[in-house]
């Protein structure tokens, strides 16, 4: 385990912020405001630590305080406000080793843009692709004639052509293609790379873009990470497959106080177990 705990400012500090503020020319003080209503505790981790909440319960954002507050690396862009690091200073937290220079934090936008590369270097192999066969066609069937040593290139070529196949000149010329692979796949693959062991890693519902099935290949990776591979995991997430994580610790952002409860007593779990209860007979 690299990080305890953390513990948010409180609410008699952020009263102090405002009791000091002496401008009133902004309407958002964030993240200022959030959570001393939810009555948040210090939160103390294990293992794998899971946030769990609806859409706008703070886990997000919760996430991004302790990133930031423990300085870890992230590959993509979080728009922090004017009030972000003095909030920071009002935080604390314990650890007592090394912070991993590895760690980090890995939210949606960035595997969103991780997929997004792909594509667009798939896409330009593939007209890379086009470009070679026509040239290939060029020199094997044209009308090419060598006339002096400026043509040397292009005699080159003509003789290649006629003496392979158009797969064989095509594989030769151009950068062995990235595999092709669906979003969830592609997604999949960027965990089983990214995730090195012996690091923290705060993760922003990784569960998007993945399938139920994906979702456990997913949580096997995590699992293995912990438990031989030395990696502490804090994540924020909404998934009833990523909450049964095995002795995970789930805190219920959705409950005044925040407190912790088995994955199996989330009302969202309990939405997907109703309806399957509904239903069980067309799985028999």
């Amino acid at each position: 385990m690299y990080l305890e705990d953390f513990t948010l400012a409180s609410e008699d500090q952020e009263f102090r912020f405002f009791l000091h503020q002496k401008s009133r020319a902004y309407s958002d003080y964030y993240p200022f405001q959030l959570f001393p209503a939810k009555q948040v505790p210090t939160l103390q981790f294990a293992p794998i630590t899971i946030l769990y909440g609806d859409n706008g319960s703070g886990k997000s954002t919760l996430l991004n305080v302790i990133a930031e507050k423990l300085g870890l690396q992230r590959g993509a862009l979080y728009n922090r406000s004017s009030f972000f690091e003095t909030y920071l200073d009002l935080c604390d937290y314990t650890m007592h080793v090394p912070l991993p220079e590895k760690s980090a934090i890995i939210t949606s936008d960035e595997i969103f843009n991780h997929m997004l590369d792909l594509r667009a270097l798939n896409q330009g192999i593939d007209v890379k692709r086009e470009e070679t066969f026509k040239d290939y066609l060029n020199h094997k069937f044209g009308d090419f004639q060598y006339h002096d040593l400026a043509d040397y290139d292009e005699l080159k070529k003509t003789l290649e052509t006629r003496r392979k196949t158009q797969s064989r000149y095509t594989r030769e010329h151009l950068q062995k293609n990235v595999t092709e692979r669906s979003n969830g796949e592609s997604a999949m693959q960027f965990f089983a790379e990214r995730i090195q062991d012996n690091q923290l890693y705060l993760l922003d519902e990784p569960e998007n873009s993945l399938s139920p099935a994906r979702q456990q290949d997913l949580v096997q990776l995590l699992t293995d990470s912990t438990r031989f591979f030395g990696c502490q995991f804090i994540i924020a997430s909404h998934s009833p497959l990523v909450l049964a994580l095995p002795e995970a610790k789930v805190y219920d952002l959705d409950t005044v106080p925040v407190t912790t409860k088995h994955w199996y007593e989330l009302p969202e779990v309990r939405v997907y177990a109703d309806f399957f209860r509904q239903n069980q007979d067309k799985f028999q």
